[in-house]
């Protein structure tokens, strides 16, 4: 089974990212507020994929997308972002990350963007 890790500040987000990620056969190895709590929680967990959030206190997504690939190039990160971020999601794709999912979001286009990257 394929494992997911989410990190957003939002618990509501990370909630419904979960759920739908778990109904779609996925399983989700943990989840953290910030990218600070991230990078602790990548020690013990090894997530085949990271959903990460741009804009997060502590370590916005951008700091620990880069510190995230300077531990680990081949980590697959997708960012998500709100609207009007299109600067912050291309410099993210130049660092690593493969794709993007904007808020608000629909499950579907969630799921198509997650199986696009990790195919169950």
């Amino acid at each position: 089974m394929a494992t997911v890790m989410i990190v957003d500040d939002s618990r509501t987000m990370r909630k419904m990212l979960a759920g739908a990620l778990k109904q779609a056969g996925y399983e989700v190895v943990g989840d953290a507020g910030n990218g600070e709590e991230a990078l602790k929680l990548l020690e013990s967990v090894k997530p085949d994929l990271i959903t990460l959030d741009i804009t997060m206190p502590v370590m916005d997504g951008m700091t620990a997308l880069e510190k995230i690939k300077e531990r680990d190039p081949s980590q697959k990160v997708i960012m998500v972002s709100a609207a009007g971020q299109k600067d912050k999601v291309i410099g993210a794709l130049k660092i690593g990350a493969l794709d993007f999912i904007q808020k608000p979001f629909d499950e579907k286009t969630v799921l198509e963007t997650v199986n696009r990257i990790l195919p169950l």
